[in-house]
């Protein structure tokens, strides 16, 4: 992860974090169109079911940002549809999406 820059390691450090906090299946970190960061962890209650990313663009939008800048999601698996929709909607093409496992070894921009 040395190719990252210090405020993409941020948003790692904060999804990974969040995720061991909560011991969710994920975790996520955003960094809006304003700098400021959201970290968020998957919602697994059995009325509500939300994933990290969508928690932290739920947060970035209750707080008043306007887009994105840079998403992070820690997951054994690959970005969801509904996440990079919502991802396109909120932040357009052009967000910077890294994806990687949990631990944070292995950490890729992907297509959105």
């Amino acid at each position: 992860m040395s190719e990252l820059t210090a405020e993409d390691q941020k948003l790692v450090t904060l999804a990974r974090a969040t995720k061991a906090r909560t011991g969710a299946a994920e975790g996520a970190a955003v960094r809006d169109s304003d700098g400021r960061t959201y970290a968020g962890a998957t919602v697994d209650l059995p009325s509500l079911q939300v994933s990290a990313i969508g928690v932290c663009i739920a947060m970035a939008v209750a707080s008043g940002s306007k887009g994105l800048a840079a998403v992070v999601l820690l997951t054994e698996g690959d970005l969801a549809d509904v996440d990079a929709s919502v991802i396109r909607e909120f932040g357009g093409e052009s967000v910077t999406v890294l994806v990687g496992d949990p631990r944070g070894t292995t950490l890729a921009p992907t297509r959105h």
